[in-house]
């Protein structure tokens, strides 16, 4: 139940307030091995990883070394959209029916029914780096026949459709888009949704992002840039991805979807609603620098972070915890650690707040990824426990520091910061704040 608390900026028939607080209050996931938001935290929290033999092509026919990958098996919309039409269904793609399944579930772990809400004044923002680009793919190489022989193919073929058709399926009649900005995209969704939700154009906002990258071009075009980029591990799938581990070679592909449910604290509160955490607020800059590597000093980033706790009259001292974007790259790892030691510049490695990274649970999701932290983080500051950061063997000298890698935490969570960085020298930020 939401207190009393989260009332003070505005009642329940407030329309407008810059102040007013936005929960967290539900969240839906559909990920590798991951039905249900308690699997989510069951696997973050214990160290699960859902990272396996790669299925979707073959390595040795595509000359693509790589063979790991974390991928959806045995998913059924069925059960989590029973009340979709099979005609309907029949007409969407494996992408959008999860996207959908993520959102369904979404709203029925918020406690929202049909006519809670005002439906225009409930919108969709969803985040993908890619779009249809497995459909497109299989559409374009024959492996589908006749793919574009129906009406569904109008579906199919939009990067928008996930946000679109969830949005006929929830009756939400706001604000329905979709954002595509790489690996910074979930974020930026999130405080697309948070602007409106301040500026009083909506109670609720579903927030979500879904990505299928699991392709030989995917694959291709990363190993294009470079060694270390995407793992090659042969042997042990869940060794795979290694953040922060002096012999890591970069993440695993991955798939899926999530989405947020966010409201008004006053709305929230007026219907009685659990709350997981609270959204405090998303900063988000382009360096206007390198195209592929962020920078390497952790000082833009740090400004940023201090930036926005100072926008919220918070201070980096009252962070508990960091949420890292962690590819287990070397300049993604390198570039975090230096963030941090930017912030605290009078703190030794050992007193650096804790930090920890989800990559090795579910590989790189790219435009999910950031809605993915922020579901991790409203999870660890609802049960105070603290995710590990697994595969830490040998810490990277340069990343030495606390990644709770002895396995889940029991902390303190009451501020956290979830990061995140993309090609085009992009970073964006979120801060989270814990719930009575």
């Amino acid at each position: 139940m939401v207190s009393d608390e989260f009332m003070r900026d505005g009642d329940a028939d407030s329309r407008s307030s810059h102040s007013e607080r936005v929960l967290i209050t539900g969240i839906g996931v559909v990920l590798p091995g991951t039905g249900s938001v308690r699997d989510f935290w069951e696997n973050i929290s214990r160290g699960r990883s859902q990272i396996g033999p790669l299925t979707r092509f073959d390595p040795q026919a595509t000359g693509i070394p790589v063979h790991v990958a974390a991928e959806i098996s045995g998913f059924d919309h069925r059960r989590h959209l029973p009340d979709l039409p099979e005609r309907h269904a029949a007409k969407y793609s494996r992408e959008i029916l999860i996207a959908m399944s993520a959102a369904a579930d979404a709203r029925r772990d918020a406690g929202l029914a049909p006519g809670d809400a005002d439906p225009r004044r409930v919108g969709i923002v969803m985040s993908s780096s890619r779009g249809p680009l497995s459909w497109w793919r299989d559409a374009l190489t024959g492996a589908s026949p006749a793919p574009f022989g129906d009406m569904g193919a109008m579906f199919r073929g939009l990067a928008g459709c996930p946000a679109s058709l969830s949005a006929i399926h929830l009756d939400a009649q706001g604000l329905v888009t979709t954002l595509s900005n790489a690996c910074v995209g979930g974020h930026q969704a999130l405080g697309v949704a948070l602007r409106e939700l301040r500026a009083g154009a909506a109670d609720v906002m579903f927030v979500g992002g879904h990505e299928f990258p699991i392709t030989p071009e995917v694959a291709a075009c990363y190993r294009a840039t470079g060694g270390k980029v995407l793992s090659t591990e042969r042997e042990d799938p869940t060794r795979a991805v290694r953040p922060y581990n002096s012999d890591r070679e970069g993440f695993a592909l991955g798939e899926g979807s999530v989405v947020l449910v966010l409201e008004r604290a006053s709305f929230a509160a007026a219907r009685g609603a659990r709350a997981y955490a609270e959204l405090l607020s998303v900063a988000s800059l382009n360096e206007a620098a390198h195209a592929t590597t962020m920078d390497l000093t952790g000082k833009v980033t740090a400004s940023l972070i201090e930036t926005m706790l100072t926008d919220l009259g918070r201070d980096p001292e009252e962070v508990d915890y960091f949420c890292a974007h962690g590819t287990a790259t070397p300049y993604n790892d390198l570039a975090e650690s230096r963030a941090l030691r930017a912030l605290y510049p009078g703190r030794s490695a050992d007193r650096l707040p804790p930090m920890s990274s989800n990559k090795p649970i579910y590989g790189h999701t790219f435009g999910l990824a950031g809605i993915m932290n922020v579901a991790a983080t409203g999870l660890m500051a609802h049960h105070q426990t603290i995710a590990p950061t697994i595969n830490l063997t040998d810490p990277d000298p340069e990343c030495d520091h606390d990644h709770v890698a002895e396995g889940s935490r029991a902390a303190r969570v009451g501020l956290a910061v979830s990061m995140s960085f993309a090609f085009g020298s992009q970073t964006a930020v979120a801060a989270v704040g814990a719930v009575s």
